[in-house]
């Protein structure tokens, strides 16, 4: 806070002498001299200033004898509300919320101001912005992770990613078809074995160059020498022709079905050969980032974007891990912690089912336990889908016993026995240790809570290592279990290969080499085959998961928004996400 507002502070919680609002109180310099923390020369300053910004009525005494009287005219939350709404209106978000923080001991006066705070939240139209623009800003409750599409790695930042660039295709999960983007027309050899891509002309980097075929040969070599986790789907790349500047052609040491698919995903976004993206992100999407910190994202309207300009002019996201985690933020979804403050305009719920679930591994590249298979059959009841949806509802919708809700739906579900899960424990040669679950500090201490709880009554000791998300999976390594979170792609193929060829994700880290590799040689052939047999494969990877207990699913999750009803266009993009390209604001 201000100087101002702190010497005020201090008057108002003076042990010296007892202030009454509005009531005048005899005070001498020296008794004030004390409270402020300054010399009596310095007093006479201080309660100038204060009178100035109407704070206090100072009448100095006239005489010997005669003491001076103090009048304080607001109240401490009064003064604490001031400074607040006068940061905001600066635009100073981020000092603001460091201002609720020192709200610790007057909850009341916490739970105000957060009020104000969420109104900031959300759209705001040309009539209340200064900037003549439509703005919509939202808070998250956790710092940005890496934007490097190269190694992006959880939804949100991957979702921002396709708002900002763009790939060759677009996957339309509806219709199961591929529609134009970067590239107008496409074709594929008889064989599967040689692609041929045609880009549009005309399209523009945010910085303003011309995309060309060399931007989209960078980008795979960029895969390649950066060793992209996710490389290993663009294996079968033999050999790529630049055949002009809107002609590409790839040609494969074997037949890929599935090549499309790679090439409408986000580590595909389309870079652009004379930038760092380590240093700058430049796409050719609908948004262009136009500030960017630990504490900020500015996402700004390109205008020359080769589609449809957003009607949204930007969108800021504010990152606000400091807030615990009970209170309430003004989220896309995605998070579990979504509450709308009582005094917004009416709201319309948005709700998204997502692909894919919660689950838990066992690091096999640690020793333990969990390596003997009836301990984790006795895990595997402990974790119990149907109790787990039962005890703790909210947005866990279902059990899950797949990745894909489809999938678990076929299962005949029956709760687990936990004497039964005692007596596994037992013979498993379990002598009481205690093991470390690592989850997700952010959203998952809910049900790492609840685990550890219905372990206990087994006997088994769990002991809660939360973690920081943007570092997920890499803090997980020196757990014993990892509660963790899957949410797929629109299209499900992909991030279902994704999900098991990914060597940066939590179950390459968990699982053992040789494991690895037995799941690796089972969906060696996946690209040569089509959408039908793909599914029978990769369900057939899922079993040797499930088979034998090296991943133990949990229930499905439901992402949940609260849009103020001026909002229109409401579309999804992938992980649940609005489409705010396609998003606008009426004026009521």
């Amino acid at each position: 806070m201000d100087t101002t507002t702190a010497h005020y502070m201090r008057l108002t919680t003076a042990n010296e002498v007892t202030f009454k609002l509005h009531t005048p109180v005899p005070v001498t310099i020296d008794t004030l001299s004390t409270v402020l923390c300054c010399t009596p020369r310095n007093v006479k300053f201080i309660l100038r200033k204060l009178e100035e910004k109407g704070f206090i009525h100072w009448q100095p005494g006239i005489g010997r004898g005669h003491h001076s009287t103090l009048t304080l005219l607001h109240s401490e939350n009064e003064v604490m509300e001031d400074r607040f709404l006068e940061l905001m209106r600066k635009g100073k978000m981020k000092e603001a919320i460091e201002f609720i923080g020192t709200m610790e001991n007057n909850e009341t006066l916490r739970e105000q101001l957060l009020d104000s705070l969420y109104k900031q939240m959300g759209f705001h139209s040309h009539a209340e912005s200064s900037s003549g623009q439509d703005v919509l800003r939202m808070m998250r409750s956790r710092r940005l992770a890496d934007l490097d599409p190269a190694f992006v790695y959880n939804a949100f930042e991957t979702y921002l990613l396709g708002q900002v660039c763009s790939t060759l295709v677009t996957y339309d999960a509806k219709t199961e078809t591929f529609l134009p983007d970067l590239a107008h027309m496409w074709e594929g050899s008889k064989d599967h074995q040689v692609w041929t891509f045609y880009l549009r002309k005309g399209v523009r980097f945010h910085h303003n160059r011309m995309l060309t075929s060399e931007d989209v040969e960078f980008t795979l070599q960029r895969l390649r020498s950066v060793n992209s986790p996710v490389i290993g789907l663009y294996r079968d790349i033999e050999r790529i022709e630049v055949a002009g500047d809107y002609c590409i052609r790839f040609y494969l040491s074997r037949p890929n079905q599935f090549f499309l698919h790679l090439f409408s995903c986000i580590p595909m976004t389309i870079l652009p050969y004379d930038v760092d993206v380590s240093k700058q992100l430049i796409g050719t999407g609908p948004f262009q980032i136009s500030e960017i910190n630990e504490d900020l994202l500015k996402l700004s309207a390109f205008d020359n974007y080769y589609g449809i300009r957003p009607y949204l002019d930007q969108v800021h996201f504010w990152f606000v891990p400091d807030l615990e985690s009970n209170e309430r933020h003004y989220e896309l979804p995605g998070t579990d912690r979504l509450e709308q403050s009582t005094h917004y305009a009416q709201t319309n719920s948005f709700n998204y089912p997502a692909l894919g679930c919660q689950y838990i591994l066992f690091n096999f590249n640690k020793p333990g336990i969990f390596h003997h298979p009836k301990f984790r059959k006795a895990m595997k009841m402990v974790y119990d889908p149907v109790s787990l949806v039962a005890e703790l509802g909210g947005n866990r919708i279902t059990p899950a016993n797949s990745l894909l809700p489809w999938k678990s739906a076929e299962h005949y579900w029956i709760p687990s026995s936990l004497e039964q899960a005692r007596d596994l424990l037992h013979s498993s040669g379990y002598l009481g240790e205690t093991l470390i679950l690592s989850y997700s500090e952010n959203k998952d201490v809910l049900a790492a809570n609840w685990l550890q709880q219905r372990a206990q009554q087994i006997g088994l000791n769990i002991e809660l290592s939360p973690t920081n998300e943007c570092l997920y999976p890499t803090n997980a390594m020196n757990a014993d279990l990892i509660l963790a979170e899957e949410i797929l792609e629109e299209d499900w193929q992909y991030g279902m290969i994704h999900f098991f060829t990914n060597r940066s994700n939590h179950l390459h880290i968990c699982m053992a080499p040789h494991s690895i590799d037995e799941l690796e040689q089972k969906l060696d052939s996946f690209g040569q085959l089509d959408s039908h047999e793909r599914a029978q494969l990769l369900d057939e990877a899922e079993n040797l998961l499930r088979d034998n207990d090296w991943i133990l699913h949990g229930c499905h999750m439901n992402k949940r928004a609260q849009l103020n009803q001026s909002l229109f266009g409401m579309q999804t993009a992938d992980f649940g996400y609005m489409d705010i390209s396609k998003l606008w604001i009426k004026d009521q």
